[in-house]
C-alpha cells in the first residue's frame, strides 16, 4: 500500500493515523519532495476523474485569479498545472497493489474499500 500526500496536511495525517490504527502498513510518498509524474496523474485521472484530482477548494488553487482558474479546464491543462503545483493535488491518494483506490479521507470509504481486501 502506498499513500501519496504532503506531511503537513491534516487530512493526510488523519489518513495515516487511521491506516496505522487499523493495522495497515504503507509507504508514504511526499509529492512535495519526490514530485509526481504525468503517468501517475493519468492513472489517477482514470481512477477518479481529472476534475476530482485537482483540489479546487485548497489555497493553492484559490490564490489564482478567476481567469486563471477557468483556464485549467482540461485533463492536459490540469496535468500541467499539478506538475508545477503539487499542493493542488487532492490528497491523500491511496494505492493498493499499484492501483489507486482512495482519494481524500472519509473513514467510511476507507473501511469499505480497505477491509474488503
Amino acid at each position: 500500500m502506498k499513500l501519496y500526500g504532503i506531511p503537513n496536511c491534516n487530512t493526510v495525517k488523519k489518513a495515516q493515523d487511521w491506516l496505522t490504527q487499523h493495522g495497515h502498513n504503507f509507504e508514504f510518498h511526499d509529492f512535495k519532495k519526490k514530485g509526481i509524474t504525468t503517468e501517475k496523474l493519468g492513472e489517477w485521472f482514470e481512477a477518479f476523474g481529472w476534475e476530482k484530482v485537482i483540489n479546487k477548494n485548497g489555497l493553492t488553487f484559490k490564490k489564482l485569479t478567476k481567469d486563471q482558474q477557468q483556464e485549467i479546464n482540461s485533463p492536459e491543462k490540469v496535468i500541467s498545472y499539478l506538475l508545477e503545483n503539487t499542493s493542488a493535488i487532492k490528497r491523500p491518494v491511496v494505492e493498493v497493489d499499484g492501483k489507486a483506490v482512495l482519494l481524500g479521507f472519509k473513514e467510511d470509504e476507507y473501511l469499505e474499500i480497505l477491509h474488503r481486501r
